[in-house]
């Protein structure tokens, strides 16, 4: 079974993904960590770079990708054999932001990144940001209703 599960920043995307890699026993990639190289100090690597970790990822029989949908990669959606929609509210993922920023400076919640207040402001705005372009999302997805289920 490939899974990719797709939602706005604090929705609760990469905890599903954990729980369902260790659940079914298959592994799951972070759509940030293949956009970004987390062994070069996070720098962005190219389309065709992202194109051919993600076709290396395909190769497996089951995986799981998670991540907020880049339209660049919207190929995923095809490659999915199902596709996860976490639609957690606005208040909620802006909660989670907060906090997960506080656990990881606090050094209690690892994450491939450096916290710091401009991406803490960034997170906010992208969560925001997915608010207001929903209508884009709903548009691209209609064409999967088949293999989409929304998770609230």
């Amino acid at each position: 079974m490939k899974i990719l599960i797709i939602g706005a920043v604090g929705s609760g995307k990469t905890t599903l993904a954990r729980k369902l890699a260790k659940k079914y026993n298959i592994d799951h990639y972070e759509i940030d960590s293949i956009v970004h190289d987390d062994n070069n100090n996070g720098k962005k690597r190219t389309e065709t770079e992202q194109y051919e970790i993600i076709m290396e990822i395909n190769k497996k029989e089951s995986w799981i990708i998670e991540g907020t949908l880049r339209k660049h990669l919207d190929y995923l959606l095809k490659l999915s054999d199902k596709i996860v929609l976490v639609n957690t509210p606005l208040y909620k993922r802006k909660i989670r932001i907060f906090t997960r920023y506080i656990k990881q400076k606090l050094h209690i919640e690892k994450c491939n990144y450096a916290p710091n207040m401009e991406l803490l402001k960034q997170m906010f705005e992208w969560t925001s940001d997915y608010e207001n372009n929903r209508g884009k999302l709903s548009n691209v997805l209609d064409n999967y209703s088949d293999k989409i289920e929304v998770i609230k």
